[in-house]
């Protein structure tokens, strides 16, 4: 569900109520930095709180946290949320906690980025990290209660946003749709969809059948229409079986990204196509008796005008100009500002496509590409799981692979940098 709604943050309690439906999930043991504009929101860094507190781990804590914040280029000033469970009923979380905020104050001062206000947050309680005023701020700390039963967070979960497990939580708990087990119909779809086009994944009006199916499904999504197992099994099971096919699987990630255009633009650029690939003199797919077309986008419910292949040049017809490489689209790095509601309906129905604990590419598949999609938002820790279940689905699963690599060396994506491109949820918000 989006929105184009600006919401409204008055209190405190509306901040920190506003910060688990922008990760996804309730942070633990972390520091949550929000940068701003004036009174506008702009990027949200989410980091581990660090395991000791020696000046030296602090002084190097804060540097790291300054690193990433400072990409906000147009941001005048920063609001911090600390989240840990430890120390509230002796008061040691304040003791604990103080000398990091001071020391990332000293360090965002350097640089003009002025710490307008810092809470710290527990499973229970919640108090502002300065204030000593215990008509204001009562031992041990307001109830977290007052954060769920917050204005704004009511108006984001009446709006359709919802707060999900935290990354890493184990078995049972990830966003993934949980059937108990694939459906008979389901793989039997798969299996069938596979026999009939698996071989044509060169060819360029293949492709277009499986742009035109993704798109829909991806806009439906958006519009609130999920898939149902029961209802949706050989969708479903054409979905998955698209996922097997690496160049198919990148193509769907960047028309989600940047559109059908480029989708079908770098496929060209890459040499994807190779002739007839299988195709009849009148473009249809037909079998090896000629009985009739193998495929049509219709047969898995997508309306024929949704199926008509999107108005792009031939194949070779390309300038330099028009094309987004498939690697600039991966690193975030085109289009200026990704389409953030396709992405979202993109991760949205990943996450319906498989049960937690399957295993295969079709798994690895899904998982990497949400893992992705979570990294472009900003979420770090999302991502890493993710990945870290696609390679456990598909040791080796290439892709997976490669973007590990990338969040190992702590690149940050080119979106995620910007506050005209980054992520800010489903709904807009400002101070």
């Amino acid at each position: 569900m989006t929105t184009n709604k600006t919401l409204s943050i008055r209190r405190p309690e509306d901040i920190l109520g506003y910060i688990p439906h922008m990760l996804g999930y309730c942070p633990e043991d972390s520091l949550v930095a929000i940068t701003m504009q004036g009174k506008i929101l702009g990027a949200t860094l989410r980091v581990d709180l660090p395991i000791r507190h020696s000046p030296q781990v602090l002084a190097g804590f804060a540097e790291r946290v300054r690193s990433y914040l400072i990409s906000d280029e147009e941001a005048d000033g920063v609001v911090v949320a600390l989240y840990s469970d430890a120390g509230w009923a002796d008061g040691a979380v304040v003791r604990t906690m103080v000398p990091l905020l001071e020391e990332l104050r000293q360090c965002l001062d350097e640089v003009d980025l002025t710490v307008r206000d810092a809470w710290l947050v527990g499973k229970q309680y919640w108090r502002s990290a300065y204030c000593t005023d215990l008509g204001c701020c009562p031992v041990p700390g307001h109830s977290v209660d007052r954060i769920r039963d917050s204005s704004l967070s009511a108006e984001l979960v009446y709006q359709g946003s919802t707060v999900g497990p935290p990354p890493g939580a184990g078995p049972g708990t990830s966003s993934l749709a949980r059937y108990g087990s694939l459906d008979v119909e389901i793989l039997e779809a798969e299996a069938r969809y596979g026999d009939r086009l698996l071989s044509l994944w060169r060819n360029e009006q293949c492709l277009d059948a499986v742009l035109a199916v993704w798109q829909h499904v991806i806009s439906t999504q958006g519009g609130g229409d999920p898939l149902q197992p029961a209802q949706d099994a050989g969708l479903i099971g054409f979905l998955r079986m698209t996922l097997k096919v690496p160049a198919w699987r990148d193509a769907v990630i960047v028309m989600a990204a940047a559109g059908i255009e480029s989708a079908k633009s770098g496929a060209a650029a890459y040499g994807l196509f190779d002739g007839d690939g299988g195709l009849d003199g009148d473009g249809g797919f037909y079998g090896d008796g000629g009985e009739g077309p193998v495929f049509d986008p219709c047969e898995v419910g997508v309306p024929a005008v949704a199926a008509t292949p999107a108005a792009v040049p031939s194949t070779g017809s390309w300038s330099a100009v028009d094309v987004y490489t498939y690697g600039d689209v991966l690193l975030g790095m085109r289009p200026e500002v990704p389409l953030w509601p396709q992405l979202h309906a993109l991760q949205q129905v990943l996450a319906t496509l498989c049960v937690d604990g399957e295993s295969g590419a079709v798994a690895a598949a899904a998982l990497t590409i949400q893992g992705w999609i979570s990294w472009c938002k900003g979420s770090g820790s999302i991502a890493h799981a993710s990945l870290e279940l696609a390679e456990a689905a598909c040791p080796g699963y290439r892709l997976a692979e490669l973007l590990s690599e990338v969040l190992a060396h702590g690149a940050i994506c080119e979106w995620a940098r910007r506050p005209g491109s980054a992520w800010r949820g489903q709904h807009g918000l400002s101070a």
